[in-house]
């Protein structure tokens, strides 16, 4: 009977926090104006974290911070990498801070809780000569006198995702109306439907006008022969497929992979925002550029940031410039951590 009773009681906290996970998931859509697919990652990983917690005969209302360190525990236990799980502790903080707002909780439980270590690890990124070869391949394939409008499509995309640093969702939701080429931007509709100017740069401004001019009227046409295509609310995507509908982010991710085996729409994301630091760029605008919505998420590009900083300050500080071998070392031995951003101010405020 104490079973079946133990049993009763797991399935009643499991409805209770199903319930909650169910409420929190329509502020998310409604509210927070999400896309689906973040929604239901968040789901997931709140729905594991639910279960670890029934394991420990807990609810997600009365979770301790003993069983947020359970949790991180649990997927360390499993092979879930350090980084995966930082994600997951953020939509945890989110869940908590949204109980917390509604009146639900009177403590949030991953208060001083520590992301893993390698939260702050730089993303992968393709070395400046991958990028080039690859626009350079899409580009010879543009040229060709009887190139065909998927090529100057996928030449397009290659230059934009690099130029402009979009997310590939941010890629398939553009409309031709988010242009403005002439002033060589584009306007952008990222996470939670946020809006952001991104500027581009020459080569990325004439494979877009390229592809406007000689390559979407060929796909637009074939669309438009399609049944009830006047009445399709995506008939201005910009960017189509051969059937002449909107690109599928699974597409984009073909049309990277065919382009360079190693390179994901990501990659070449986070290869822009690494080129960009690399040559100079402050972290701010890399943030504006990326859409990051807090510059945390940024500061994972500090450390070439601070490279940056050193060779700035052996060509300009006047006791540099003596090239004294003890100067030159005390420059070298500065640790490239997030503890030198009293030198390097990264946390601008807006």
């Amino acid at each position: 009977m104490a079973g079946a009773h133990g049993a009763d009681n797991r399935d009643v906290d499991t409805e209770r926090n199903l319930s909650l996970l169910k409420d929190y998931q329509a502020y998310l859509r409604v509210e927070k104006g999400l896309r689906p697919l973040t929604c239901e990652a968040y789901d997931s990983d709140l729905k594991t974290f639910a279960e670890v917690i029934e394991e420990r005969h807990g609810v997600l209302l009365t979770a301790t911070q003993e069983d947020v360190a359970a949790f991180l525990e649990h997927l360390r236990s499993h092979g879930i990498d350090s980084r995966s799980a930082a994600r997951k502790l953020s939509c945890l903080r989110g869940f908590y801070k949204w109980l917390l707002l509604d009146r639900r909780i009177h403590h949030d439980p991953t208060v001083n809780i520590e992301s893993p270590k390698s939260w702050k690890v730089l993303p992968k990124s393709l070395a400046e000569p991958e990028v080039a070869e690859m626009l350079e391949r899409a580009g010879m394939a543009a040229s060709h006198p009887q190139a065909r409008a998927t090529a100057l499509r996928d030449r397009a995309i290659l230059e934009l995702l690099y130029a402009g640093g979009l997310r590939v969702s941010e890629v398939t939701a553009l409309s031709t109306s988010d242009l403005a080429l002439e002033a060589g931007r584009v306007q952008v509709r990222g996470k939670g439907d946020k809006e952001r100017i991104v500027p581009l740069g020459r080569t990325a401004v004439e494979a877009l006008e390229q592809y406007l001019r000689e390559g979407r009227p060929h796909l637009a046409r074939i669309g438009s022969a399609r049944k009830a295509s006047a009445a399709r609310p995506d008939a201005a995507r910009l960017f189509l497929s051969l059937r002449g509908m909107p690109l599928t982010r699974q597409w984009v991710w073909h049309v990277v992979k065919t382009s360079n085996g190693d390179a994901s729409p990501h990659r070449l994301r986070h290869s822009c925002a690494t080129h960009m630091v690399e040559h100079g760029a402050d972290l701010r605008s890399v943030q504006l550029l990326l859409g990051h919505a807090d510059i945390s998420t940024t500061q994972v590009y500090t450390h070439l940031a601070l490279g940056r900083l050193k060779e700035v300050y052996r060509s300009h500080h006047p006791r540099a410039k003596r090239r004294d071998a003890e100067i030159a070392s005390n420059v070298d031995s500065l640790p490239d951590s997030p503890t030198n951003l009293l030198v390097f101010p990264l946390k601008e405020t807006a």
